[in-house]
């Protein structure tokens, strides 16, 4: 009965409790760093499929650090996803000319990403020949866990739409031994990225996972990653999409309300607009996300025309909480909510429900629900609000990511 935050949060304790956590500290809400982290990164080089790479796609988390390196040193083209997405889906890892061991040693750090690199858009032609990434636990059956905002497994799905990798493109994961744990096949979903290698400090694991990859970006799904969110905040993924509408493909979002959903929207008429100004050049940061009314909200699932929202009260939130901790429980807790309104710096969050009888639901599914070591207090709002009155933070949850922290 064990959640994918369950996972997370047990593991990140014995990492912590063990004395195996390396820096950064603590390793809860982030890929955790281990005590022998080098080395089982070095292991690597002992693999056919390294060797055979010619362009390798890295993560930028800290256990990783010795495959950069290893990439780097055996001369092979790095590539590294920028932090979030925000300004491109890939960094290129380009050293100074003749640059000795210990510049790359410094390429293979954060630091060394932000230094060395160019980036690399969608007209790129990346033909990534090796995937590695990071998990906070894998199955010995390569099924993963990452830390939960679903970064990884966007990724993987942009570089299936983009033609950057193919089905039999090994994907490799770095981790310590005791994350190496049973996970139960049902906390899996169709946007889960998979492993066919898992490298420890003791151990070189082939999984032969049977369990099919990502095939693209799923659109529809409502449970796959926080799309209505993410697209305001990833110039590149809507440039992406357009490009997807363009061939033909469905790249409509769930809708909790389809019936009433209207091809014509703003978001609709300005997605080719949006996309021809998202290039690698034009990508420079994220967009901001600000507060509006819950009916100007293009992009956020249609409230339903009776106007009898009911909404829900999360109070009692720790100030170390992210909003993608709460998105992920509600996700995993089938009680994904119309809107969400977060509002941390009070402690507290609003959700809105269809009617009272769903909301009603999503209490009894939320009782005892604990977030950072605290029991949330959750009930119906003693104020009911109209849904013209209720300002919201644009934080739709339609299709909820698996959140993480910064990388």
């Amino acid at each position: 009965g064990a959640s994918k935050q369950d996972v997370r949060e047990k593991g990140g304790d014995y990492l912590e409790a063990s004395g195996l956590a390396a820096f950064p500290r603590p390793v809860h809400r982030r890929i955790p760093n281990f005590q022998g982290s080098h080395q089982a990164c070095c292991s690597i080089k002992e693999l056919d499929v390294f060797n055979r790479a010619r362009e390798i796609k890295v993560d930028p988390d800290k256990p990783l650090e010795g495959v950069r390196l290893a990439a780097l040193q055996a001369r092979k083209t790095l590539l590294v996803p920028t932090p979030r997405l925000r300004t491109g889906l890939f960094n290129r890892i380009v050293p100074p000319s003749g640059a000795t061991k210990e510049i790359l040693r410094i390429c293979a750090t954060s630091q060394g990403i932000k230094e060395y690199s160019v980036p690399v858009g969608l007209d790129g032609k990346a033909r990534v020949d090796l995937v590695v990434v990071g998990s906070v636990a894998v199955s010995e059956k390569g099924w993963r866990i990452g830390k939960g905002e679903g970064y990884a497994d966007m990724e993987y799905a942009m570089m299936v739409s983009m033609g950057a990798v193919q089905e039999d493109t090994p994907v490799i994961t770095i981790v310590h031994d005791c994350q190496v744990v049973d996970i139960a096949e049902e906390l899996l979903g169709d946007h889960d990225l998979t492993v066919d290698y898992i490298l420890t400090p003791t151990r070189t694991i082939k999984t032969n996972c049977k369990r099919p990859k990502p095939q693209g970006i799923i659109w529809h799904k409502a449970s796959y990653l926080c799309y209505y969110e993410m697209l305001e905040k990833i110039p590149i993924l809507k440039s992406l999409r357009y490009r997807e509408q363009q061939t033909g493909k469905d790249v409509a979002l769930q809708d909790e309300h389809s019936d009433l959903a209207n091809a014509t929207t703003p978001a609709a008429l300005n997605e080719k607009a949006m996309a021809e100004n998202t290039g690698p050049q034009a990508a420079t940061g994220s967009a901001q996300t600000g507060q509006h009314y819950a009916g100007s909200d293009s992009l956020s699932p249609r409230l339903g025309g009776s106007g009898m929202i009911t909404t829900v009260y999360v109070g009692n939130i720790l100030p170390s909480v992210k909003v993608s901790e709460l998105k992920c429980a509600l996700r995993e807790f089938r009680a994904t909510p119309l809107r969400l309104n977060w509002q941390g710096a009070q402690h507290r969050a609003f959700l809105d429900y269809k009617d009272k009888a769903t909301a009603e639901s999503a209490v009894s599914s939320l009782k005892g629900l604990s977030l950072g070591g605290n029991t949330l207090r959750v009930e119906l709002a003693k104020n009911q609000r109209n849904k013209r009155q209720a300002w919201i933070k644009n934080l739709p949850l339609g299709s909820c990511v698996e959140p993480h922290g910064a990388r």
